[in-house]
């Protein structure tokens, strides 16, 4: 007498019935229609909460903006069309001039010292000797800091009787304006965002040190070079793109810098306005009851190229490097 098998044994009519009343998922497979009906929609579905947001936060806020740069549209009032007036207007205005100057000067004197000196910092902290995680967290504390809150302190301590000036005058040197010179309030703000922004870069160069192979400056130590010698000819190449990408970072948000110079100068903008920012001028021309929106659309249709260009400066000179 033949022995059934274990299939027959527990499922006798499956196996003497034949494929006709087996079911389609018998064998553990799904059918292949089924997933091609289902894959088409399935990613949008994930993806429909984040485009939304982004569409509504994001898009439809640029879009507008752009519209509006061509419009004479005020807070309360809707705009009509007047092609490139806002434009024009903005060549003979001065205050626009002191904004687009101070922005680019902005650039050119915290971009260098956010490129190199959370460089030298993260050189420092990488190194594992006892109590180097109270140093990394003290210096990263600032970035995590209400830009506000940061801003109120450093008031207290420039203002002329604030902390720096009450030493000063203590040692002989007497009281500085640092919030009353149009200069020197600029300088100070720019201190401001190199203080906060140390931190956040030095995590980045943290990163991208930990990627450098030991042996290279094992290597020219041995040849000689010196602590000087080995960063200009084995970690700065090392982190090239690193920089590039700190550069490009720092850039854009200093040309785009507000809250700091709001804070320090006003909302007047220092001294007699010398001191406002382009992102400020947009702020003070655009909001109120009789805000000209279309006028400050135009000013951030400008910030938005002056950005989009500073980017494609930088990283068109990385690439020249590298060929």
């Amino acid at each position: 007498m033949k022995t059934p098998t274990a299939s027959e044994a527990i499922s006798p009519d499956l196996t003497t019935a034949g494929p006709a009343v087996r079911s389609p998922g018998s064998d553990g497979r799904r059918p292949a229609h089924g997933i091609r009906r289902q894959l088409p929609s399935s990613p949008w579905l994930f993806a429909a909460p984040g485009l939304l947001v982004v569409g509504t936060f994001s898009l439809y806020p640029f879009l507008s903006t752009l519209v509006n740069a061509f419009t004479d549209r005020r807070t309360l009032v809707p705009g009509q069309y007047v092609g490139l007036a806002n434009f024009r207007e903005l060549l003979d205005d001065e205050m626009f001039w002191i904004g687009l100057r101070n922005s680019a000067l902005y650039v050119l004197g915290v971009v260098p010292a956010l490129v190199i000196l959370p460089l030298l910092l993260a050189m420092l902290v990488q190194r594992h000797i006892p109590g180097i995680t109270f140093f990394r967290s003290a210096f990263y504390t600032p970035v995590v800091a209400s830009i506000v809150v940061v801003g109120l302190i450093w008031v207290w301590m420039l203002d002329d009787r604030g902390l720096i000036n009450s030493v000063l005058e203590a040692v002989g040197v007497g009281k500085v304006g640092f919030l009353s010179d149009q200069w020197l309030l600029l300088g100070s703000a720019m201190a401001v965002t190199v203080w906060k922004g140390l931190g956040y870069y030095m995590i980045i160069y943290l990163a991208a040190l930990a990627n450098v192979p030991r042996e290279l400056h094992e290597a020219a130590a041995v040849d000689g070079a010196g602590a000087v010698r080995r960063f200009c000819t084995v970690t700065v190449p090392a982190v090239r793109s690193t920089m590039v990408l700190v550069g490009a970072l720092s850039s854009v948000a200093s040309f785009k810098v507000f809250s700091e110079v709001y804070l320090m100068a006003g909302p007047s903008g220092g001294p007699a306005g010398e001191d406002t920012t382009l992102v400020m001028l947009v702020q003070r021309v655009g909001t109120g009851l009789t805000g000209r929106v279309g006028y400050a659309s135009a000013i951030s249709v400008v910030v938005f190229v002056v950005t989009v260009a500073l980017m494609l400066l930088v990283l068109r000179a990385d690439r020249k490097e590298d060929a």
